[in-house]
């Protein structure tokens, strides 16, 4: 199963950077996860947040956020609105499911005496 987040949205932020101490740089991004397996695929409701600089090209960690950035960084979170949770079968899986299905069609019509060998 392999598992990968997708970037959706990315907000720019007004606040001084702790590294640089610009205010021009900030950026926040938003990334879901997506699963994909064997027979299906799937997007979940796990959210990874990241808040980095772009004039100085570092990673922000919450470490070293200030109350300010946490206030707004808070404000974002809950205005943002994810893609909605979904799950959706493979080909692979709809052929597996047709195929015993008609199986067990079989086996019943064949057990009651409908069908002779």
């Amino acid at each position: 199963m392999k598992h990968n987040y997708v970037h959706i949205k990315t907000e720019s932020l007004n606040n001084h950077c702790p590294e640089c101490f610009s205010t021009e740089g900030l950026q926040l991004s938003f990334k879901q996860k997506y699963s994909e397996a064997l027979f299906y695929k799937a997007i979940t409701d796990d959210i990874a947040y990241t808040l980095s600089c772009k004039v100085c090209n570092t990673e922000i960690f919450p470490v070293r956020w200030t109350d300010d950035i946490e206030r707004v960084v808070d404000y974002k979170k809950k205005a943002f609105t994810p893609n909605p949770k979904s799950f959706k079968l493979k080909r692979l899986a709809w052929m597996l499911i047709i195929t015993l299905d008609v199986l067990i069609l079989l086996a019943i019509l064949f057990t009651v005496g409908i069908i002779k060998i």
